[in-house]
């Protein structure tokens, strides 16, 4: 015991000995010492390095995240795992993490070098032959690009072999995994897991993708009743932005966190949330974008194009206030009253013209869901108080035992938005404060710097500087109408209660009447802003209409203005395709029949699981 160096501890009595209430910790730390056996010792140890950390996260958010203290708080957490070999609770969890992906190589690297660092930094489990021991990846491809194929399987490999225990699972390994269920059984699974044939066995969609992998991590479970399973999204990674400075840092200890919840509370499920780029589809943010975009322009308008920048440091949105949302009330968030202020986020120093120019290259990362105005910072809440009974499923952010393998994504194969809602209404319905959330956000980056978007997003048709978000658009409205639909039905017992067909359809065409409505006066609004925009961009009178070296940014406005009237002008094709009855009844009948069938999709889901395959 007397060989682990406890420096990181020292060092921090040394820096907060005075501190008020610092003096118990103290006298902790010499009783510590003086236990009469290595357990009993390491115990003592164990409590204090938790003491000294949770110290060390109020004083991080209290300073700005400053790097020396960034690393003895890293220091303080890997001091802790040498102890925890002497303790009377060896026993933690093992993570499987799991990363959905899509012809997404470099967000998937970027994605799987974050948890690496992340294992370093904390060394949650410690190591063993080289391999972080609790912690593993499960890469679930459903690419089609045979290249983004290929260098997804390279970059597994690659991690791998930098300590990270990475499985491949890929088309090929998928079609092994289906291959080992009868062919009748796979048919009655077919709205859960699909029908892809092996010929186009790709972009089946990320619900499918995760049921599939459901089969996987079961097989996995074996007698491991310790080992917990993360779906994330490969365009996350697991640290936070840390305010107005931009930085991105490792300040959550996620699997410690968790561990500490899954092992002290009956936690079934999970989910925590993001930071940064909202998680929602740029089709439900134009409006307030817009609102901003005018609000930037006339305060730039007013500045001297020369003049120093004046756009930093203006404040964040909360991460909570869902104020990237055009119709926020639906979720029960209050609707913006005003307008969010661009904070530039050039280095360097420049004049306002720098600045225009630089909001003008994010305008157009909208369309891959990247707000310039609306992102959000993770804001430091005591851990425990984090804690609180949940109602959504963020997808790319949860965690649960292997006993919720039975809550499969449902409707599946309908490649719905709100898939996430939609599986947290009914988790909420059935296991009530089973199912939790708590201050555990990543970071979300939707766009990649080199390129200027997105690697692939479904539902996105992009033809030079034109982009349609039609299909996208479409999958947000039906996601919708399904989950405010589930929600309602969940209120009278579904799904474990039968609930009439008759009964079903009439919620299902009160929601979608409603959120036509509703859409239909955003989309108005939206309108009004656009042609707002136009007006306020385009004055003579603006220094960037009379300044040559304004046109490049100018250019990107227009090209914003184009693709904004495209998507959500008067002859916006996304909305043309809601209003029309021929597809909002295939689209309701489909909704109608799978909500009928969940019950028997969760029986033979059970079954499956249960008697294997």
């Amino acid at each position: 015991m007397a060989a682990i160096k406890q420096q990181a501890l020292a060092e921090f009595f040394d820096r907060y000995g005075r501190r008020r209430g610092i003096s118990t910790l103290v006298e902790r730390w010499r009783r510590a010492k003086t236990e009469q056996s290595a357990e009993e010792i390491g115990n003592a140890l164990v409590e204090l390095y938790e003491s000294a950390t949770s110290f060390v996260e109020e004083e991080l958010d209290k300073s700005g995240y400053p790097e020396a203290t960034l690393e003895l708080y890293h220091r303080l957490f890997r001091e802790l795992e040498s102890q925890m070999a002497y303790t009377s609770s060896k026993k933690r969890h093992d993570f499987v993490v799991v990363i959905p992906v899509a012809d997404r190589p470099k967000q998937l690297e970027n994605c799987l070098n974050s948890l690496l660092q992340l294992c370093q930094k904390f060394n949650y489990g410690g190591m063993l032959n080289g391999k972080y021991g609790k912690v593993s990846v499960l890469v679930a491809d459903d690419s089609k690009n045979p290249e983004n194929i290929s260098h997804h399987k390279k970059i597994s490999e690659f991690f791998c072999r930098q300590g990270l225990k990475t499985r491949y699972f890929g088309q090929a390994e998928q079609l092994r995994q289906l291959d080992r269920l009868t062919e009748q059984r796979k048919d009655k699974l077919h709205r859960i897991i699909g029908n892809n044939p092996a010929t186009i066995f790709y972009h089946k969609g990320a619900s499918i993708t995760r049921n599939i992998s459901y089969l996987k991590l079961k097989q996995l479970t074996g007698d491991n009743d310790h080992r917990l399973f993360w779906f994330i999204d490969s365009d996350q990674e697991f640290r936070s932005n840390s305010g107005n400075d931009d930085r991105n840092v490792y300040v959550i200890n996620y699997f410690h966190r968790l561990n500490q919840i899954f092992s002290t509370t009956e936690t079934l499920v999970l989910t925590g949330k993001v930071v940064g780029d909202p998680p929602v589809s740029p089709a439900v943010m134009a409006g307030n974008l817009l609102e901003d975009v005018i609000g930037f322009l006339s305060d730039l308008a007013k500045q001297d194009p020369r003049q120093a920048c004046q756009f930093h440091g203006r404040g964040i949105q909360k991460a909570d206030d869902a104020s990237y949302h055009d119709m926020a009330d639906l979720f029960g968030f209050k609707p913006a009253t005003s307008s969010s202020h661009y904070h530039c986020r050039l280095n360097a120093p420049h004049d306002h013209a720098a600045c225009f120019a630089g909001f003008s290259e994010k305008l157009n990362r909208f369309f891959d869901g990247e707000h310039p105005t609306r992102w959000t910072s993770y804001e430091y809440e005591h851990f425990p108080s984090s804690i609180e009974p949940a109602r959504t499923v963020y997808t790319g952010n949860y965690v649960f035992r292997p006993e919720a393998l039975q809550y499969f994504i449902p409707f599946a194969r309908l490649k719905l938005r709100m898939a996430g809602p939609v599986l947290g209404r009914i988790l909420q319905s059935e296991k009530g404060r089973k199912f939790v959330s708590a201050n555990l956000p990543m970071l979300h980056k939707r766009t990649v710097d080199t390129i200027g978007q997105s690697e692939f997003r479904p539902g996105i048709d992009r033809e030079n500087d034109r982009i349609d978000l039609s299909g996208e658009f479409e999958r947000q409205f039906y996601g919708d109408v399904m989950l405010f639909t589930i929600e309602s039905l969940t209120k009278q017992g579904y799904p474990l209660e039968t609930v009439s067909e008759q009964r079903v359809r009439e919620t299902l065409t009160r929601v979608e009447a409603g959120l036509q409505r509703k859409y239909s006066d955003t989309h108005a609004q939206i309108q009004g802003r656009i042609e707002d925009f136009k007006s306020c961009f385009s004055d003579p009178k603006n220094w960037w209409c009379q300044t040559p070296d304004s046109q490049p940014a100018n250019a990107n406005f227009r090209r914003f203005i184009t693709n904004m009237e495209l998507n959500f002008g008067k002859v916006s094709p996304a909305h043309r395709m809601i209003q029309s009855d021929s597809h909002r009844n295939r689209r309701c009948s489909e909704i109608l029949d799978a909500i009928m069938k969940l019950p028997q999709d969760r029986a033979i889901w059970q079954e499956t699981l249960s008697t294997g395959p």
